[in-house]
């Protein structure tokens, strides 16, 4: 039987979409958990961002630096061999069925992926604050890029902490950053993977609390990173939103999305969570299956509620709580948490999560190269993956909205060596 306090949590999701309350949670989740050190960084950072956001010249600043040097808006493309490709394994099943798909595609943004939403507001935010120093985490290296690119915009130093083992992986985005002027440090520690990075960055900050604004490029952390880093990436949902009634004349009915720690999901999810009748899917990294020990990434399916990295949520934990390190072929996945606003939005019901294995992910990667002409990221290679199943069994007439929230360049050496191409 729920807990009063999980009750009560369930009524504010109800009535209070742009939560978090005034702690920073998400009904049981997210929060401050920080070292005494950071704790006058966070409040600062938190009234800061509030000013920010109830001045309309910072605002008109983000938007037109989104329009002009971020690209915005991305657009809304209807995938059409795609979709008649499922709506002949629909027939092939003995249905009749197959939605009709559309990308968001926010992979054609400036530097290749929705993270660059994000770090144009932060960086802003960052050059209010008066901080002269930038410190940020990456994984598949796309939020790397993207903060050494604001940076090298607006001419402040940065340094990148990235997991040794994604180093190796994303060999490419590991040049672009240093190309760009930041300076790159790989992290040995543990699995060498974003969980790790993370850490780092966090142990630096604490270091450096005068001068140093730390750019986290998911949406979790410690309050109000989960909020902040949702609001900017929202601009995906509520573009959809328009784009949609101008193609179709309504809205979609379903949604799909990638998550790790769940910037791009959030931020197409946001603006739709009051419409009640259209389903959500977030869909996680499931690696070499749900049913290998420490062989995925899928907290929401395979993990419990703890805390790590400021925040409370659903975590990859073994019996005694100690945090487990996972697995997905998908750097920008290979995360043993979520943002607490999905571990919300989970409890409630209002957003179905689901995994999906490397294997299906390359297939969806290798499907979209093939009928579409685009080469996607491992990340959304897994949101396509659970859109080839889900589709073929929902009716022709049902609009499907996918995030395409990184392009492929990155992967694609990778994905060569998963595959056997010689080079």
């Amino acid at each position: 039987m729920a807990s009063e306090q999980q009750k009560t949590g369930e009524a504010k999701l109800n009535t209070m979409r742009g939560g978090p309350d005034g702690r920073g949670h998400f009904g049981l989740y997210g929060g401050r958990f920080v070292a005494e050190t950071l704790m006058p960084l966070i409040l600062d950072l938190e009234q800061a961002y509030e000013a920010a956001k109830a001045d309309p010249a910072f605002q008109a600043e983000v938007t037109d630096l989104m329009t002009h040097y971020g690209g915005r808006p991305s657009p809304l493309y209807y995938a059409e061999r795609l979709t008649d490709h499922l709506r002949d394994v629909a027939k092939t099943q003995g249905g009749s069925g197959g939605a009709k798909i559309y990308f968001k595609r926010d992979e054609l943004n400036h530097t290749g992926s929705h993270k660059i939403n994000n770090c144009l507001g932060q960086i802003q935010l960052a050059r209010r604050m008066g901080k002269t120093r930038i410190i940020a985490e990456t994984g598949a290296g796309q939020h790397g890029v993207a903060v050494a690119t604001v940076c090298a915009r607006f001419g402040l130093p940065c340094e990148i902490y990235m997991g040794a083992t994604d180093v190796s992986r994303q060999a490419p985005n590991v040049a672009r950053m240093h190309m760009l002027g930041a300076k790159v440090n790989p992290v040995t520690s543990g699995a060498g993977t974003l969980k790790d990075a993370m850490n780092e960055a966090l142990r630096d900050w604490v270091t450096n609390v005068q001068d140093t604004y730390y750019l986290i490029g998911t949406a979790a952390g410690p309050h109000p990173y989960p909020a902040m880093v949702r609001d900017f990436q929202s601009i995906i949902g509520r573009e959809t939103r328009e784009q949609m009634l101008e193609r179709e004349g309504r809205l979609p009915d379903t949604l799909v999305a990638c998550i790790g720690g769940g910037s791009n999901a959030i931020g197409l999810f946001h603006p739709f969570l009051d419409d009640e009748n259209i389903a959500i899917f977030g869909v996680e990294a499931g690696g070499h299956g749900m049913d290998v020990e420490n062989g995925h990434a899928a907290s929401m399916n395979g993990g419990r509620p703890g805390v790590l990295h400021g925040n409370r949520t659903y975590l990859l934990q073994d019996a005694e709580g100690q945090i487990l390190e996972g697995h997905s072929i998908s750097a920008g996945l290979d995360y043993p948490g979520v943002g607490p606003e999905h571990a919300w939005l989970k409890d409630s019901g209002r957003v179905t999560y689901v995994p999906i294995t490397d294997k299906e992910a390359l297939e969806a990667f290798q499907l979209s190269a093939r009928l579409e002409g685009i080469i996607p990221a491992l990340e959304p290679s897994h949101a396509l993956g659970w859109v080839t199943k889900l589709a073929p069994t929902l009716p022709q007439d049902n609009l499907l909205v996918m995030n395409m929230c990184g392009r492929g360049d990155k992967d694609v050496f990778a994905v060569a060596g998963y595959l056997g191409i010689k080079l």
